[in-house]
Formats: C-alpha cells, sequence, structure tokens
C-alpha cells in the first residue's frame, strides 16, 4: 500500500544570490511497511529530502502526498496535528528534554494528544519494558549514555504508533555496538508493528540493513534498490 510519494520534488536555498538545488526533481513512492535508507554524500540532499517527506519543511516546486492528500496545501496547525499524530521522528542530536525523565518524554506527545495520564504512563513503561529500557525510566538525560538516550528517543517516536518514523542520521553520535543494537530494535518495530522506517544516513551499517537503498548525489536520485 503506498503511504507516501512526492513529484517532481525541488528545494532551493540561495547561497549568497546563486541558487542551489539541495533537492532537484526527486519523484519517489514509499509504501507501508518499508525499511528504507536514503543514502548519499554530505550535501548530496538527503536530510533536505528527509525534512520534506516528514513535512518539517515545504517544497520550493512539486509536492509530497500521504495518503493521496498533498501535505503542501495543508495550514501549520494541520501539519503540527499531522507530525504529532502520523509521523514519529528520531534524531541526530537525540533532542530530549533535559528536565524530563525518560519515561516524562516519552509520555510527553501523548499529552499533546490529549491520553490520560494512567494510559500515558502504563503505554510508555509497557513500551520500555518490552525494548528493555524500563530500568531507564527514572533517569533524565544527562543521566543516561548516548545510546540510551537514543534508545529512549525511538521509544519517543513510535509510542503513538505513527505511520512513518523519519530518522535523520540517528547513529552518528554512537559507537559500532550501540549503533548495531538500535537498529536491530527499529527493524524489529518495523516488523512487530509494521512501522515503516524511512532513513537520511551515510552509516554503513544503517544501509546495510537497508530493505531499499535509494541513493542521492546534488540532490538527484541516481539509485534506488530493493532488496525485497
Amino acid at each position: 500500500m503506498e503511504i507516501l510519494r512526492c513529484e517532481n520534488l525541488e528545494k532551493i536555498y540561495e547561497d549568497n544570490g546563486v541558487p542551489v538545488h539541495a533537492v532537484n526533481g526527486v519523484n519517489l513512492t514509499i509504501t507501508k511497511g518499508e525499511f528504507t535508507v536514503i543514502a548519499g554524500a554530505s550535501g548530496s540532499g538527503k536530510t533536505t529530502l528527509l525534512n520534506l517527506l516528514g513535512a518539517l519543511d515545504k517544497p520550493t516546486k512539486g509536492r509530497t502526498l500521504f495518503y493521496e492528500e498533498d501535505i503542501s496545501l495543508l495550514s501549520r496547525k494541520e501539519l503540527a496535528a499531522m507530525r504529532l499524530k502520523k509521523f514519529g521522528f528520531v534524531f541526530q542530536a537525540y533532542n530530549l528534554i533535559p528536565v524530563l525523565t525518560a519515561i516524562e518524554n516519552i509520555e510527553f506527545s501523548m499529552m499533546l494528544l490529549g491520553v490520560g495520564e494512567k494510559e500515558r504512563r502504563e503505554r510508555a513503561l509497557a513500551l520500555m519494558e518490552e525494548l528493555g529500557i524500563g530500568e531507564l525510566a527514572n533517569k533524565r538525560p544527562n543521566e543516561m549514555s548516548g545510546g540510551q538516550q537514543q534508545r529512549v528517543a525511538v521509544v519517543r517516536a513510535i509510542v503513538n504508533e505513527p505511520e512513518v518514523v523519519f530518522a535523520d542520521e540517528p547513529t552518528a553520535n554512537l559507537d559500532s555496538k550501540t549503533s548495531g543494537n538500535l537498529l536491530d530494535l527499529m527493524r524489529e518495530m518495523n516488523e512487530k508493528k509494521n512501522i515503516t522506517f524511512l532513513f537520511a544516513s551515510h552509516d554503513p551499517q544503517v544501509m546495510e540493513r537497508a530493505q531499499r537503498l535509494i541513493t542521492l548525489k546534488d540532490g538527484k536520485v541516481i539509485s534506488d534498490v530493493n532488496e525485497n
């Protein structure tokens, strides 16, 4: 089932008055349950493309459709609601709220959706236990390692059971073993819960686990290999 599609997508930035095509005429279709990596060298446009697909940025030209709905036509309020309810995000910098504990960070998006306190706590703790990080529940970010923080970030991203999780260089600050464990965790969630994962990364560990590898150069797709 098609979940995301972009058509003739372009993002142009100005660099000292010179237009730069960060994304240049990209056409892609993402289907439900994919575990897909957008790869390419630094400056290839992979993060920009991920941000466009995840409705964190708006294209200069072209459009992105989520279940056939053109998200570029949505208001800021509608986009925010879509990101909260339908999308999950995992960033390189973790982006946990420093003053909150791990479980409070995970509960935060549920609170924004109006989920009651008892249900929030039960859902967050159950998922933390399922993924082997229950002991981190009452720790704040500065009391956790980078790998632990990123695992909490992954739980936060999937606790609302989103349609798509967008992960931008999620292993960049982690060692090889921790990266592998984190990726195995995300693949498990992909297989068990049928959550679609879309990465932007040039990490070989991420790319070798991809079901589909899309390679960008100068904002254009130069390769699209599907292992399914």
